[in-house]
């Protein structure tokens, strides 16, 4: 029975990946869909993030989403993933000690 089981799961699974890969090279699609179709890894990685940003500080969304604005505003000038992390949470560090908010 487990057997029959894991196999269900993995047609379940397996299937509606590959009958798109199998079809989808003989499809050709707009320049406007490919262009289209390059936001949707940046759309899913803020749908992932932005419910962290809410919680990142309990009882204060509000200063969160302002590390989080300010992140994100730095993230257009300055490159390293590194730096930008550190300054937003300096920002939150700062605003909770100083009472600022």
């Amino acid at each position: 029975m487990i057997w029959l089981l894991l196999a269900g799961m993995f047609l379940v699974t397996y299937l509606p990946r590959l009958i798109p890969f199998l079809f989808a090279r003989k499809i050709r699609l707009p320049a406007w869909v490919h262009k289209w179709l390059k936001f949707f890894p940046y759309a899913a990685l803020g749908a992932l993030i932005f419910p962290g940003i809410l919680s990142a500080v309990p009882g204060r969304p509000g200063l969160a989403a302002g590390a989080g604005v300010l992140a994100a505003i730095c993230a257009l000038f300055i490159r390293n993933i590194t730096v930008i992390v550190v300054l937003a949470i300096a920002v939150v560090l700062l605003t909770q000690n100083l009472g600022i908010l």
